[in-house]
């Protein structure tokens, strides 16, 4: 390979014979299924996944804009073609039951790019081809993602729930609904010990910056328990060291290899592994620049290269070297694509893909002539639904966690009160006690705007910063056929409405008499009823920003802005006789029009009597002046309440569109 840090081209003898040994050969023209030998009789359905001729290409990105569309199409799309990049090169492969199978390579060399492909979740900017089997049966996505598990790189919890809790939601929603309750959790248990995590079962997941819960390791193994609570026989995990230190990674990919040694067909990439943990995988899948390099056990690849005149230096870490030899040196990438042609060609030629596309074949036409073949006469054909609960099982589960998951953080629910009451007692100490005069007229109608513009605001946030952290959860768990998008929403919405009552009943039971307003209690309990749909109304609202947006960030830059204009139409600061025509249709979506409206009816639509103070100055005799002054009606009362509950439904049923929009959206 030449000094240290230079690349050079692979020798002559790349076409060196690449032969081994012939029990090397017939082990992949061996044909085993789901009552094959040695561990595979572990589990009922052994898998084995192929896949054939997989090839990705990008779309044109430039053309996702107007102006690079219609260039596009008066060039007559010659541009599009030139700049489509080939991701993945005629990839083929296949992983048997009982074994890891590692995919390698640098940066780059399509890991993600194929495994993504391998499970269905390839992006909608790109195009793929080829066929995806198990034991020889073509699959689609609803079929796979219904036998098998996916452990992503990232992983997302509930943080305030326990490691116990969480994998007894896992059960609850994820184990098919004909299993008793007691068996799902003898199931939990069997998990909890086979992943070693009996000591922390009981541990609060955690927050990243909030709360302190597992570390990195544990929640690994909480990923890995998420997913094998079913049994499934095939597992894809994305980079399940990403982040780990070498000894927890080699603890993770022990476990892989321990589920592995079960029966399972079990498929991840890795980036750089030890040498400790590259001697761990069954094979390994070589990739470079999108193209098949090897395809083997480790010892195999060790053999192969040195067939190609470049041998693993002793005391060297195998996996480091191939990375090394596959990757595109900055400043000398001819010599690197040379070599890598040269490693995959020969590859090509090679027994090794003969006799595993031999075995492919000989994989489809068994599966064919099967009549009653085990794995497709036990569901492959009968998946109608990804759900394994019923929806009443699913809405139990989801409200379960969702009100267990407020119960758990009292922080939050401690802020939100503290937060109520301080509004409550400054505007109480600014507006303390004011007379039925000139300036109480206004001062009282400026704290019932305020009290209206306080309860949104609040509650518009306070949603938008904790639904919007959820929904990465929700979107993950919804693809992975959890529960459905109807029973998240309701649920949810559901298990925060006693909060949302209890913060403006305690909001206005402290204000209200502390500033003067009428003093009859049936006034009173008017009073808490706007403000309370106030709430109701602005939390809608909030779950509409959310779903909408995507993101915190969005939501909140989003989010007041849009508020403003319903704020200026509530009649405050100008007055609803006078909005401009063409604005008066935005104004039927102001929940403050309708809550200032119905405080001011409910504060003045029986003072008969308003002290006049002013010299020179026109002052409103009674209630019925001020509200006439307002341009509000005492009979839109019962009307205001309607709308307000209108507006809450209204909100909610958007904002679940747009979640749904976000979830069937590829």
């Amino acid at each position: 390979m030449g000094r240290k840090g230079e690349k050079k081209p692979l020798l002559a003898n790349s076409n060196a014979d690449n032969s081994r040994p012939e029990k090397d050969v017939t082990r992949y023209r061996s044909l085993e299924h789901s009552n094959g030998t040695g561990t595979n009789k572990q589990i009922n359905h052994s898998i084995e996944y192929t896949w054939t001729h997989m090839n990705v290409y990008t779309r044109n990105g430039k053309s996702q804009n107007i102006y690079n569309t219609l260039t596009s199409c008066c060039s007559g799309g010659l541009k599009n073609k030139a700049e489509r990049k080939q991701l993945l090169n005629n990839v083929s492969g296949s992983a048997r039951p009982g074994e890891l199978l590692a995919l390698m390579g640098s940066s780059g060399a399509g890991k993600t790019t194929l495994l993504n492909s391998l499970t269905f979740r390839s992006d909608h900017n790109v195009i793929e081809s080829g066929v995806r089997s198990i034991n020889g049966i073509p699959v689609n996505s609803k079929l796979l993602t219904a036998v098998s598990a996916y452990v992503q790189q990232h992983d997302l919890f509930i943080g305030t729930l326990t490691v116990r809790e969480h994998l007894i939601f896992q059960a609850m929603v994820r184990m098919d609904r004909h299993i008793p309750y007691e068996k799902r959790m003898a199931r939990v248990e069997d998990v909890i010990q086979e992943l070693s995590l009996s000591k922390c079962q009981n541990t609060i997941i955690g927050v990243t910056g909030r709360i302190k819960g597992l570390s990195g390791g544990e929640m690994k193994r909480l990923s890995f328990a998420s997913e094998v609570l079913t049994d499934p026989p095939l597992m894809f995990c994305d980079e399940p060291t990403s982040g780990l230190d070498s000894y927890m990674a080699q603890n993770v990919v022990s476990v892989l290899k321990s589920m592995a040694s079960k029966g399972k067909t079990i498929i991840c990439t890795i980036h750089q592994p030890s040498s400790e943990v590259y001697s761990m995988f069954d094979k390994i899948l070589l990739l470079a620049s999108g193209r098949t390099a090897f395809l083997g056990t480790p010892n195999d690849a060790i053999e192969f290269f040195k067939t190609l005149g470049v041998s693993c230096p002793k005391n060297h870490n195998p996996a480091d070297f191939f990375i090394q030899l596959l990757a595109i040196v900055p400043s000398q990438e001819q010599c690197s694509y040379e070599t890598i042609d040269t490693v995959c060609e020969a590859y090509e030629s090679s027994n090794y893909k003969s006799d595993m596309m031999e075995h492919q074949k000989q994989l489809c036409a068994a599966s064919k002539s099967m009549v009653d073949c085990n794995w497709g006469s036990n569901g492959l054909e009968n998946v109608s639904s990804p759900y394994k609960a019923s929806w009443t099982e699913q809405f139990s589960a989801v409200f379960w966690r969702s009100w267990l998951s407020i119960k758990k953080e009292p922080a939050l629910t401690k802020i939100r009160l503290i937060q109520t009451m301080l509004v409550a007692a400054l505007i109480s100490f600014i507006f303390y006690n004011q007379h039925l005069d000139q300036d109480g007229v206004m001062n009282i109608n400026g704290a019932l705007f305020m009290c209206i513009s306080n309860m949104t605001f609040q509650n518009v946030l306070a949603v938008i910063n904790v639904f919007c952290s959820e929904l990465p959860v929700f979107m993950r768990e919804h693809h992975n056929g959890m529960y459905r998008t109807d029973v998240y929403f309701l649920s949810k919405t559901l298990a925060e409405v006693p909060i949302f009552l209890v913060l403006p009943i305690l909001f206005t039971s402290i204000m209200y008499y502390v500033v003067g307003l009428n003093p009859k209690f049936t006034h009173f309990l008017v009073a808490a009823l706007f403000i309370t749909l106030v709430s109701l109304v602005a939390v809608s609202f909030g779950y509409f920003v959310s779903c909408a947006s995507g993101s915190i960030s969005v939501a909140l830059s989003v989010g007041p802005t849009i508020v403003i204009p319903f704020l200026l139409f509530g009649g405050y600061f100008l007055n609803v006789g006078s909005i401009p025509y063409y604005f008066r249709w935005l104004s039927v979506f102001s929940w403050f029009k309708y809550a200032n409206e119905g405080l001011q009816v409910n504060q003045w639509a029986d003072i008969d009597t308003i002290q006049c103070n002013r010299v020179n100055t026109t002052c409103p005799r009674s209630g019925h002046a001020v509200l006439e002054s307002n341009s509000f009606l005492e009979s839109n009362l019962t009307m205001d309440i309607a709308s307000l509950f209108l507006l809450i439904i209204a909100f909610r049923f958007m904002a679940f569109l747009a979640l749904l929009a976000r979830t069937t959206r590829k």
